[in-house]
């Protein structure tokens, strides 16, 4: 019998990368544009922008949205948003009413590509054969790490509120970059995580607080798979809060109730404060 990652990888392989850009761009088509706002939706501010990426050798897209009440002279938190699995930056960046939420609050949000639609944030899955280029998870984390820093140079970003989050292939990369570099982030939220490395990884992350999403009904990333996390999330003591949807499925999960409970959980939490 095929154990549980085999099953995933099974699924995930074929289907992931072929369907997630047809189904995430119609289920996640919101209404971007605010009720009780202004008639131009908050979206349409999106940027589409490239660095120069030397050690890829190439240009690399990024997708940048910037509130309209940002102030160079005051402080300013962010979100590094990561996409899931054949999704881009840009449908990452128009989740339903992200952007309108980042208006809201006053947030900058900066998803980048990962250096494509499949290297999973230097999180590969156990699937994974040979990459090109050789080096593509590598890759693939430096370009998250080379935005963060791109963006931290040209705003006033507060480094006491940075936070981490992304669905699928990207609530993986959120699990994993969190768990490697610890000391950056405030907080992160892991939407139907794709993610294929043991619980104890969490030791390595334990004073971040974390608030995990998950469907019941999710055919993709199996909630069998994420429920052992916020177990051992509970049981280290972590502040964490788990959002399990009962019908719910692994697009409808970024639903914008759920984008509207992230914020008001990153809205919770300051690089460390301990909170009970």
């Amino acid at each position: 019998m095929l154990n549980a990652s085999s099953r995933m990888a099974k699924l995930l392989k074929p289907t992931l990368a072929s369907v997630f850009f047809f189904v995430a761009s119609a289920a996640l088509r919101a209404d971007d544009k605010p009720k009780d706002g202004p008639a131009q939706s908050t979206a349409s501010r999106i940027q589409n922008r490239t660095y120069d990426f030397k050690d890829a050798g190439k240009q690399m897209e990024y997708s940048l949205f910037v509130p309209s009440t940002y102030d160079k002279t005051k402080k300013t938190p962010l979100i590094i948003a990561l996409h899931g699995l054949g999704s881009t930056p840009w449908i990452m960046t128009h989740y339903p009413d992200f952007t309108n939420l980042a208006e809201k609050y006053g947030y900058i949000i900066a998803a980048p590509m990962g250096y494509n639609v499949g290297g999973w944030y230097g999180n590969p899955p156990p699937f994974h054969g040979k990459t090109d280029p050789a080096n593509l998870y590598e890759l693939s984390e430096k370009d998250v790490m080379n935005v963060l820093e791109i963006v931290r140079k040209e705003f006033n970003v507060d480094s006491d509120r940075i936070y981490l989050m992304g669905h699928s292939m990207g609530g993986g990369g959120t699990f994993y970059l969190a768990s490697k570099y610890p000391d950056i982030w405030a907080a992160a939220a892991p939407i139907a995580p794709a993610i294929f490395r043991p619980t104890s990884e969490l030791e390595k992350m334990k004073h971040i607080p974390v608030i995990l999403f998950q469907g019941d009904k999710d055919n993709l990333v199996r909630v069998e798979r994420v429920r052992p996390w916020a177990e051992k999330m509970k049981a280290l003591k972590m502040t964490s809060e788990y959002v399990e949807v009962p019908g719910a499925g692994h697009i409808d999960i970024a639903s914008k109730a759920n984008m509207a409970k992230m914020f008001e959980f990153f809205n919770q939490h300051k690089k460390g404060e301990k909170k009970e």
